[in-house]
């Protein structure tokens, strides 16, 4: 045992430490601290700048959409208070289909040796106007370019199904892989719900006028047992139109794939297939439908094809008689319409890439004041 002085010392230098200790200690939490505090500033600052520019985004595109999309707001509260003449309301009769196949050759010829359509009101990269009663391409920008065709994909899902029913109030039972299907993919949707039994009609419609995915996937289940088997039908089909060589679709209702392609011509070949069938004509003019009545929902689903409603006031030097539209990010608000002009003839328009609703539907109009009779 050492003397009092050197366990005093011994002590005083333990003390020592210790505090040397705290003192390391505390600067290493400060540190930490001042860590935690100037990455939380960060993610902050992160977070503001990306919300800030999302709002900027937006604002410029509701700025873009100006007087236009508030006069649409404001007819929206009449849309429901009459149905236009040429529309279903549900209601018809009991039909049985005996044969609605398309056949014959729908090349349209021209493509290469069209005007380039340089119409400053255009803003679609892409266009195409085609005369249908000849079938002629009269004006195109890209139309020979690979594009992937978003929801205009169920123009062909259609007619695909339509050539393969036989009963339009046969009926069908909706699936929770359908609806799962339509959510997990983020699709426009009638409503449909699961183990609600429907029409075949109902698919029908619920595929062009909301552009519904539950409705195009119940069809596809309907016709072919399962996808991929639809699938299958839809190019075989593109096959016997002739434009199996540039289109390949993978699915029915115009989820973007690498192998899910076409160009704007295919889809006016498609169109005009589809328009040469009476009842895929009738079902891609019409305005407004409702669906029948179900447990679910015991006064059906009202549903509506909004580009027809919004260009039908437009003056397209005739009337729209027929129209899809379709957006993903890869090919834009893209559409393809038909209209029949004042002088009697057929038109067939087809564009990709405007960035906004509004715009492509514009961009309609623009074709068709510009280049149709």
């Amino acid at each position: 045992m050492g003397t009092l002085e050197e366990n005093d010392e011994a002590w005083e230098r333990e003390r020592a430490r210790r505090r040397a200790e705290r003192r390391r200690r505390r600067q290493r939490e400060a540190r930490i601290k001042r860590a935690i505090v100037l990455t939380a500033m960060g993610l902050f600052l992160f977070l503001v700048l990306v919300l800030g520019s999302i709002t900027v985004k937006h604002m410029t595109k509701k700025a873009a959409a100006g007087a236009t999309e508030t006069a649409y707001l404001a007819m929206r509260t009449k849309i429901e208070a009459s149905i236009p003449a040429g529309t279903s309301d549900g209601t018809d009769s009991a039909e049985t289909v005996s044969s609605y196949a398309v056949s014959g050759d729908y090349t349209i010829s021209g493509l290469n040796g069209a005007s380039y359509l340089g119409s400053d009101e255009v803003t679609s990269t892409q266009a195409l106007l085609v005369d249908a009663d000849n079938r002629t391409v009269l004006y195109q920008r890209g139309a020979g370019d690979r594009i992937s065709p978003a929801s205009m994909t169920k123009v062909l899902t259609l007619l695909v199904a339509v050539e393969h029913v036989s009963n339009l109030d046969d009926t069908f039972t909706i699936t929770r892989e359908i609806t799962d299907y339509s959510y997990s993919h983020d699709c426009s949707a009638v409503g449909f719900d699961e183990n609600e039994t429907v029409t075949v009609r109902d698919l029908l419609y619920g595929t062009i006028l909301p552009s519904g995915g539950d409705a195009a996937a119940g069809l596809a289940y309907y016709v072919s047992g399962s996808l991929d088997g639809f699938a299958e039908l839809m190019n075989q089909k593109l096959q016997e139109l002739g434009i199996s060589g540039s289109a390949h679709f993978t699915n029915c209702v115009g989820l973007y794939d690498d192998n899910h392609y076409c160009t704007l011509y295919d889809l006016a070949v498609i169109m005009t297939a589809a328009m040469d069938n009476p009842l895929c004509s009738e079902i891609l003019n019409a305005r407004t439908y409702t669906t029948s009545a179900t447990e679910q929902h015991p006064d059906g689903i009202i549903i509506s094809n909004w580009f027809l409603r919004r260009i039908e006031d437009k003056d397209t030097h005739g009337e729209i008689i027929g129209a899809k539209t379709g957006y993903v990010v890869q090919s834009g608000n893209c559409a393809v319409s038909v209209s029949r002009s004042n002088s009697g003839r057929r038109y067939i328009c087809v564009t990709a890439d405007a960035h906004s609703a509004w715009r492509c539907i514009y961009d309609h109009v623009a074709v068709y004041q510009n280049y149709t009779e």
